[in-house]
């Protein structure tokens, strides 16, 4: 029989203490400043987006099949780039529109840091599932892989960032687009591949991007001491006052306590 151990305790000596839920501590002004760019961000997405697609269709949708992704083709790959920014029709990019601003916006009033890293890491991960997925000689472009992209990232935030608000903003979204998740299922003539790479982009992005500020308190370990930090004062011993030391041994005890024992 193997002798009992004593139970390990949860937090040991320099364990990372993990951060508390956050709710409405943010400076209502940093708020509103960060949706300010995050609008500006996304009208000119959209404008962009909308100015190309004048350009492709007076073109006959010619920048569609020259740098949209055909899968597994060595010479499409930088292609991959380029695809999220066109489409194949006005409806095509109709449907795009509304998504892409709402999720945009929300994944990018946090900082605009974020959303840049958020945006490059979505399209790399739904264009190459297209490319690695999708059947050859099958032209794939949109921005809806990208969309998922977003979308995904606002599901899984607020769990990651431990914020409370951030949290029922993706579980409101997930409520309010679940239809969503139909075009994630193979569908004839819809890229469903470059949007499961999206989601996958957006989730892991979660994860990567998430809030990494430390907690505002350290854990200790039971039966440690904890060394007062540099340039920090211990508080002083209590020591009796001069004079009241009483007794035939009042002397020693006046050596001893002087010399802290």
């Amino acid at each position: 029989m193997s002798t009992p151990q004593a139970r390990r305790p949860r937090a040991g000596h320099g364990a990372r203490p993990r951060r508390p839920w956050e709710i409405g501590a943010e400076d209502p002004a940093a708020i509103l400043a960060g949706a300010r760019k995050a609008l500006f961000i996304m009208v000119g997405v959209l404008a962009l987006l909308w100015l190309i697609q004048i350009i492709n269709w007076a073109d006959g949708y010619r920048l569609t099949a020259d740098y949209g992704i055909q899968g597994r083709d060595l010479a499409s790959l930088p292609d991959i780039i380029t695809a999220p920014l066109l489409h194949f029709s006005w409806a095509h990019i109709e449907s795009n529109s509304g998504p892409l601003f709402i999720f945009g916006f929300l994944a990018a009033y946090r900082g605009v840091g974020k959303f840049a890293a958020l945006t490059g890491l979505v399209v790399l991960t739904s264009g190459l599932a297209a490319w690695f997925f999708e059947g050859s000689g099958v032209v794939g472009a949109g921005a809806s892989g990208v969309v998922f992209g977003y979308f995904g990232y606002i599901m899984v935030r607020g769990f990651f960032d431990r914020h409370v608000i951030d949290m029922v903003v993706g579980v409101v979204m997930a409520l309010c687009f679940a239809y969503q998740f139909t075009v994630l299922l193979p569908h004839v003539g819809i890229g469903y591949q470059a949007h499961i790479g999206g989601l996958v982009g957006g989730i892991v992005g979660g994860w990567l991007l998430r809030d990494r500020r430390a907690a505002p308190a350290t854990a200790v370990t039971p039966g440690k001491s904890v060394t007062p930090a540099r340039g920090t004062t211990s508080p002083a011993k209590h020591t009796k006052p001069t004079g009241s030391y009483t007794g035939p041994r009042a002397e020693l005890h006046k050596e001893l306590d002087d010399l802290g024992l």
